[in-house]
């Protein structure tokens, strides 16, 4: 175990080493709204280049986040100890590889949707560093997931807003823009909290 632990932390780069210890000391925003509906998501960074996991979700009929860009997450379930638990076994589901307690760095503020034709979910963000980058194995809810590399992601020119239709409205919001895709909504604010740890 010892071994296991120092292996981690030798793979980290410092910019990764910095926010481990920023996470440590974070004290998130939590949401205590007893209507709300739970699930969470895993924030996975991963070291040389540093990166964060995204995937893109599956285009599903009645699904209000069909075809978005996302974190590995989704609603706790009945048998769910705790919201940690949700977002490793969701990551799991969804991407096809296990974290492990030991790889949490720290968690940030819950995120509830801003808008009411979306459902009201709030969603915790776990961060995890594993010492690797696994490779995927995706379930049919997920069609792609990919590591976008921290400095593409969060460079000036990646971030700004952009028309978006939700529930056959439209509305003007914050994104980051990739190549082929733009990531917004609860994902894009999850990122900007990590964004501000960051810098």
């Amino acid at each position: 175990m010892l071994w296991r632990r120092l292996r981690i932390a030798l793979a980290l780069t410092g910019r990764l080493t910095r926010l481990k210890e920023r996470l440590a000391q974070h004290q998130p925003r939590i949401d205590d709204d007893p209507s709300l509906l739970w699930a969470a998501v895993a924030v996975v960074l991963a070291p040389d280049p540093d990166a964060v996991l995204l995937i893109r979700r599956a285009e599903r009929t009645g699904d209000p986040w069909s075809g978005h860009m996302a974190l590995p997450g989704g609603r706790r379930e009945s048998g769910d100890l705790d919201l940690l638990t949700t977002a490793i076994r969701e990551t799991s589901e969804e991407v096809g590889f296990v974290l492990l307690p030991d790889d949490l760095a720290g968690t940030l503020d819950d995120v509830v949707p801003r808008t009411p034709v979306l459902p009201p979910i709030a969603v915790r963000p776990f961060v995890f560093m594993p010492a690797h980058r696994p490779q995927f194995v995706l379930n049919p809810e997920v069609a792609d997931a990919r590591w976008v590399q921290l400095d593409r992601l969060f460079h000036p020119e990646s971030r700004r807003r952009v028309g978006v239709e939700v529930q056959g409205s439209s509305r003007e919001v914050e994104a980051y823009h990739l190549e082929d895709a733009i990531v917004w909504g609860m994902t894009e604010r999850i990122l900007s909290s990590l964004a501000a740890l960051l810098t």
